[in-house]
C-alpha cells in the first residue's frame, strides 16, 4: 500500500507547488475513516481509494481532484459527512465527494428504462465539474483491476455496465489509454474464451515475428532523421479488445488483419508532423483510402493526429500515428491533459474550463435533459453518441460539422440546427441534388433546401443516425399529431356550439378551462380531437344553461342507403347538386388526408367526391371516413357521439385522388391483367395496390386498390373494364 510521502512525490512530481498539508490530512482522514473495512481480497478499504489517487496522480490532476479521490467513500461507507468535509478540506472537495457518492449508488445495467434515468443522474453529476467523471472513472478502472474477488453473479453485470457506459465515457472524454483498458478488462470477463484464443495467437505471432517490430522502428526513425525531422517512434501491438471489434464489424479471420501492429511517430512541432508524413509517403507506398488528418478536422473528443497506413519494410502493412508531444498527451488522457487546464506556470489546474470539445459534447448531452425527452430516448441518444465514430462536412459558408459514419443530410441538417431540419426538403451534397437518405462522406460540403411549413416524416426516425435528429424528429411527429388533433378538435367544438344555436368564443372557452380540468386550450381541443372529451361537455362548460340535444324521431329517406341504422337520421351532409343539404358550417369539410386533420378513409373501399358520407371518431386516431352506404357503420349506430358530420371540400384547381377498392373477375388468360390496368391507366387511374387469386381453372379474382378523383371519374373506369371481353364482372367494395 502507497505511504503518505509516496503520494505527495507522485504529485511533487507534476506539481511542484502542491499543497503538502492538504494531501497529508486528506490521507489520514480516510484513513482513519475507512478504520478496520476490509475490501473483498482481504486488504485493507483504505487501499482503495489509495490506488484510485495514485492512478489520478498518473493523469497529472489537481489536488483537489487528488484529496476527492482519497475521500470518496467516506460519505457512503463511514460515518462521514458532508459538513464535516467542508469544514475541514472546504467546499469544492466537499461538492466534489457529494458528486462522487450520489453515482456509486447508481445501477447501469438495469431494465432499459432505470438504466436511461441512472445514466440521466450520471451525467447531471458530472454536468457542474468533470473532475467527478474522472474520479468516477479512476474508481471504476480499479475496480476492474480487482474484479476476481467480486463475487461470480456481480461480475458480467459491472463488466456489461463498464462496457456500455464508463469505457464510451473515457473515450468521449479522449482518454484512450484508460477506454482500452477499461475495454480490455470487460472483454476478458464478459467473453474469457474469445479473450484467451486472441491473446495466445498475438503471443504465438510475436514470437513468430521475432524482431519484426523493432526493425519497423529502427527504419522509420532512420527514415525521419534523414530528413532533420527530430522523432520518436514507438511501436505497439493492438489490444485484444480492439482486434475482436474488428474482426466482428468487417466478419474477417484473426489471420486476415493487416494491422495488428501500430507505430507512433512523436514529433515536437505541428509542421513536423506533415514533415514525417511526407517522409513516410515517399519512401513506402500509401494504402488507398486509409489516411485522415486530425490535426486539421480534431475529433470531437479533441484528438487530434494524422493517421496513415503504408506497405512498409517486408511488405508488411504498418499503421502509423503522427502527432506532437503535447497531442500525444491529449490523446491519451483526453480532458485530463488538455492545455487548457494548466495554468501559466505548468502546475496542474482544475480541469473546470468549458471550451473543450470534450466538454462540449458533455454539455450538449445535458441539454437534452431539459427537453423533456423519455429515458429510453435520452439512453438512446446517448449511446449512439458514444459509440460512433465521425465524418466531417462543411456548409456552403465553410462551417464544419462533425457527424457519426453512415450520417445523412437530414442528420447534417439537424446538427445544423433543429429548425433546418424540420423544414428541409432536400439536399445539395457538393453542389450536386442528392435524396435525403443519402450517406455523406468525408468532406463533403451539404447544402440543406428547406420550405416552410415542412414538417419532418416519421419514417426519417428509421433514417438517421445522430440521437439529436432521432430526438428531434421524435418531437416534431408528436407536436404535429398534436396539432392535427388539436385543429379536428377546434372544429368539431366550433361545430357542437352552432348546432347548441349558441356563438362559439375562445375567450369563453378560456375561462372555463378549469371546469375540463385541462391547462390549456389546445389541451382541450386535443382531448376532443383524440376523443378523450365529448364536445357536448364543452358545449356545457361554456353554457351551464343548455341541456343537451333533442333528437328527434324520423324516419329514414326511402332508398338513401341508411341500411336501417338507427342513429342515421341525426346526420348532416352536404351532398353535391342536392339543394336540401344541411348548413355547411355545421359539418366539417374533408380534403383527403392531409396535415391539417388526423383523417384517413376506411381501410376496405375508401370514400371519393360524390360519395355520401359520415365520419367516425375513434379515441387516439382521428377520423375515419366511410360511405354512407358501408355495411360496416353498422358496428357503430349504438355510438352516436362518435358520428361526424362532414362533407366533401373540394378544391377545383388542385384535383387529388381518393382510395377506392374494387374486386374484378376476369378469365384466366395471357394478358388480361395488362389490358385492366391499360384501361385504367387510360381513364387517368391510378393503381396503388393490386392482390390476385385464381378461383378456378377459368377465372382469376383481383383485388385493386385504385386512386380517382370523384364518383364520375370511378364510374367511368368500371364501365370501361366491364367493356372488356376478358372481364367477367366488376364491382366496388364498399367497406
Amino acid at each position: 500500500m502507497m505511504r503518505q510521502y509516496e503520494l505527495v512525490e507522485r504529485v511533487r512530481r507534476y506539481n511542484p507547488n502542491t499543497d503538502e498539508s492538504l494531501l497529508d490530512r486528506a490521507y489520514v482522514y480516510a484513513m482513519r475513516a475507512h478504520g478496520t473495512q476490509k475490501r473483498a481480497s482481504g486488504d485493507p478499504y483504505f487501499s482503495h481509494p489509495l490506488e484510485v489517487a495514485a492512478i489520478l496522480t498518473d493523469l497529472k490532476l489537481d489536488d483537489a481532484t487528488i484529496v476527492a479521490a482519497l475521500l470518496h467513500d467516506t460519505i457512503e461507507d463511514t460515518d462521514a459527512t458532508r459538513d464535516e468535509i467542508d469544514r475541514i478540506f472546504g467546499e469544492q472537495i466537499g461538492a466534489l465527494v457529494e458528486g462522487l457518492t450520489k453515482i456509486k449508488k447508481l445501477d447501469l445495467v438495469s431494465k432499459q428504462a432505470k438504466q436511461a434515468e441512472n445514466l440521466r443522474k450520471l451525467l447531471l453529476a458530472i454536468a457542474d465539474d468533470v473532475r467527478v467523471l474522472l474520479v468516477k472513472l479512476a474508481d471504476r478502472l480499479h475496480n476492474m483491476r480487482t474484479l476476481k474477488w467480486v463475487p461470480e453473479e456481480k461480475r458480467s453485470r459491472v463488466a456489461q455496465e463498464t462496457l456500455d457506459i464508463y469505457a464510451p465515457l473515457a473515450g468521449r472524454m479522449g482518454m484512450h489509454d484508460m477506454r482500452e483498458e477499461l475495454e480490455d478488462l470487460s472483454f476478458r470477463q464478459l467473453s474469457p474464451d474469445a479473450y484467451e484464443s486472441i491473446r495466445t495467437r498475438l503471443q504465438t505471432l510475436k514470437e513468430s515475428n521475432g524482431e519484426l517490430v523493432a526493425a519497423i522502428e529502427r527504419e522509420l526513425s532512420d527514415a525521419v532523421a534523414q530528413k532533420g525531422v527530430a522523432a520518436v517512434v514507438k511501436g505497439r501491438e493492438k489490444r485484444p479488445y480492439s482486434i475482436w471489434r474488428k474482426m466482428e464489424q468487417k466478419s474477417i479471420a484473426f489471420e486476415q488483419l493487416s494491422d495488428i501492429y501500430g507505430f507512433r511517430i512523436l514529433v515536437e512541432r505541428m509542421e513536423d508532423c506533415y514533415a514525417a508524413l511526407g517522409v513516410v509517403h515517399t519512401k513506402w507506398p500509401l494504402v488507398p483510402g486509409r489516411f485522415k488528418d486530425y490535426i486539421s478536422t480534431p475529433k470531437q473528443n479533441d484528438y487530434r493526429s494524422l493517421h496513415t497506413t503504408v506497405v512498409g519494410p517486408g511488405r508488411q502493412r504498418v499503421e502509423l500515428q503522427i502527432r506532437t508531444r503535447e497531442m500525444h498527451e491529449i490523446a491519451e488522457y483526453g480532458i485530463a491533459a488538455h492545455a487548457l487546464y494548466k495554468d501559466a506556470s505548468g502546475s496542474a489546474a482544475a480541469p473546470g474550463n468549458r471550451d473543450s470539445n470534450a466538454y462540449a459534447w458533455l454539455r450538449r448531452t445535458i441539454e437534452l435533459l431539459a427537453e423533456g425527452s423519455s429515458p429510453e430516448e435520452f439512453l438512446e441518444h446517448t449511446k449512439l453518441e458514444l459509440f460512433h465514430d465521425q465524418v466531417f462536412c462543411f456548409t456552403p459558408k465553410g462551417r464544419l460539422i462533425t457527424l457519426p459514419r453512415r450520417a445523412t443530410p437530414i442528420d447534417f441538417a439537424y446538427a445544423v440546427h433543429t429548425g433546418v431540419g424540420d423544414r428541409a426538403v432536400g439536399a445539395k451534397v457538393n453542389g450536386t441534388n442528392v435524396p435525403l437518405v443519402s450517406e455523406l462522406q468525408n468532406g463533403d460540403e451539404v447544402e440543406i433546401i428547406t420550405a416552410s411549413g415542412q414538417t419532418p416524416p416519421a419514417a426519417w426516425e428509421s433514417i438517421v443516425v445522430t440521437g439529436k435528429a432521432r430526438a428531434a424528429i421524435r418531437r416534431a411527429t408528436r407536436a404535429a399529431v398534436r396539432s392535427q388533433y388539436a385543429g379536428l378538435g377546434k372544429r368539431i367544438v366550433e361545430r357542437a356550439v352552432a348546432r347548441a344555436g349558441k356563438v362559439f368564443s375562445e375567450e369563453k372557452l378560456g375561462g372555463v378551462i378549469g371546469r375540463l380540468a385541462r391547462a390549456s386550450l389546445e389541451d382541450v381541443y386535443a382531448a376532443v380531437g383524440r376523443g378523450e372529451m365529448r364536445a357536448d361537455d364543452v358545449v356545457k362548460a361554456i353554457h351551464p344553461e343548455w341541456t343537451g340535444p333533442r333528437i328527434e324521431e324520423r324516419t329514414a329517406p326511402h332508398g338513401e342507403g341508411w341500411f336501417e341504422l338507427e342513429q342515421g337520421q341525426s346526420l348532416k351532409f352536404k351532398i353535391p347538386g342536392i339543394e336540401s343539404d344541411p348548413d355547411p358550417k355545421t359539418a366539417i369539410p374533408i380534403r383527403g388526408i392531409n396535415r391539417e386533420l388526423p383523417v384517413r378513409f376506411a381501410p376496405n373501399g375508401g370514400a371519393v367526391p360524390g360519395d355520401r358520407i359520415v365520419g367516425i371518431l375513434t379515441p387516439g386516431e382521428g377520423i375515419t371516413i366511410y360511405p354512407i352506404q358501408s355495411p360496416a357503420l353498422q358496428e357503430f349506430e349504438e355510438e352516436p357521439e362518435r358520428w361526424l358530420d362532414v362533407r366533401w371540400d373540394i378544391d377545383e384547381d388542385d384535383p387529388q385522388r381518393f382510395p377506392v377498392q374494387i374486386v374484378v373477375i376476369a378469365t384466366h388468360e395471357p394478358g388480361s391483367l395488362a389490358q385492366i390496368a391499360q384501361v385504367i391507366g387510360e381513364r387517368d387511374g391510378n393503381i396503388e395496390n393490386l392482390r390476385m387469386s385464381s378461383r378456378s381453372a377459368d377465372f382469376t379474382r383481383m383485388v385493386i386498390d385504385i386512386g380517382v378523383y370523384d364518383l364520375r371519374h370511378l364510374n367511368g373506369i368500371i364501365a370501361d373494364l366491364r367493356a372488356r371481353p376478358v372481364v367477367s364482372s366488376v364491382e366496388r367494395v364498399n367497406g
